[in-house]
């Protein structure tokens, strides 16, 4: 179903406004965000959400918003498997907690345009050839099966091929000025040490994006769809870092119901044309990994953190 040219603009039109606001209202703060504002800010995005997926339903039918809701369930669920990275990142960096904001919002603003760019070529190749929706789907489960299996430790983004051409070819001072990303130093301009956390924060957005895209494939293959969901999970990712950046060790079974997810889409996308398996029972599935590995990581974080404060005090 084609999608009218007015519906696109209102789309941008919103996200800009919105975009807007909430940089207006973090620069009026002038402080670190806390976790209660964090957590606010990323109820706003999912309402937000939420009222435009009731906008898509209403005006083009159940079938559609109820493939935006499972297109952005599973791209919001994803999008946490990104803050795992950016927290390494920042650390690797010693990003100050007052610059990492802008930092995200500079990366995000380019992540739209990557993915926006990534979801054309997507939908113009599964378009002219069909068959590449096999190709996706294998992809997703090899991704899956190498999530599952993946150990999560400390990365060198200093030695990566990008930090090598841009400290070979771009001059980088050791020191941060601020929230800048470049500075003036000894007559010279040169890159601070956000401007490369932002520029690994692109390249690690635009890795997770070639697995999370082709996954929306597997829902719909609506463009205005699979753009609007990637589009509005990725809004609310800066607020969501906020929110889970300090609480990001309890959800240690969260990249196992990932990869499960990852899979069962990639499976999906296969067998599609043998056995379509509805939006409505996909959605129910995702939910239902998502919140029982949420909820066991809680659980087996919460009477570790117990046995050790017994230990400690047996210890006293």
């Amino acid at each position: 179903m084609s999608t009218s040219i007015w519906f696109w603009i209102a789309f941008h039109i919103g996200v800009f406004i919105a975009v807007t606001v909430d940089l207006a209202q973090f620069k009026r703060r002038d402080r670190e965000l806390s976790v209660r504002a964090a957590a606010r800010r990323t109820v706003i995005w999912i309402l937000l959400s939420l009222g435009f997926n009731l906008l898509v339903w209403k005006l083009r039918g159940p079938d559609a918003g109820l493939d935006f809701l499972t297109g952005y369930v599973i791209e919001y669920s994803l999008s946490v498997d990104n803050i795992f990275v950016f927290v390494l990142i920042f650390q690797y960096f010693r990003v100050p907690a007052r610059a990492q904001h802008r930092a995200l919002t500079w990366g995000i603003l380019g992540a739209l345009i990557m993915r926006g760019i990534m979801i054309l070529l997507g939908v113009t190749l599964v378009a002219r050839f069909h068959f590449i929706l096999y190709f996706f789907g294998l992809f997703l489960v090899v991704s899956a099966i190498r999530m599952f299996f993946a150990k999560t430790g400390e990365q060198d983004f200093g030695d990566s091929l990008v930090m090598r051409l841009c400290k070979n070819w771009i001059r980088v001072t050791p020191q941060f000025y601020g929230e800048h990303f470049k500075a003036r130093v000894d007559g010279r301009w040169m890159l601070t040490p956000l401007a490369l956390a932002l520029i690994v924060i692109d390249v690690m957005d635009l890795v997770f994006a070639v697995d999370s895209i082709p996954a929306v494939f597997a829902i719909t293959q609506d463009p205005f769809i699979i753009y609007t969901s990637n589009i509005c999970a990725i809004l609310g990712l800066r607020s969501l870092y906020f929110l889970l950046a300090h609480l990001i060790n309890r959800f240690i079974y969260l990249k196992t119901g990932l990869a499960l997810v990852l899979g069962f889409v990639g499976v999906k996308m296969i067998v599609g044309d043998l056995f379509h398996i509805p939006s409505g029972i996909s959605l129910v599935i995702i939910i239902s990994i998502l919140a029982v590995t949420i909820f066991v990581s809680m659980i087996v974080t919460r009477r570790r953190a117990i046995r050790e404060t017994l230990k400690n005090e047996e210890l006293i």
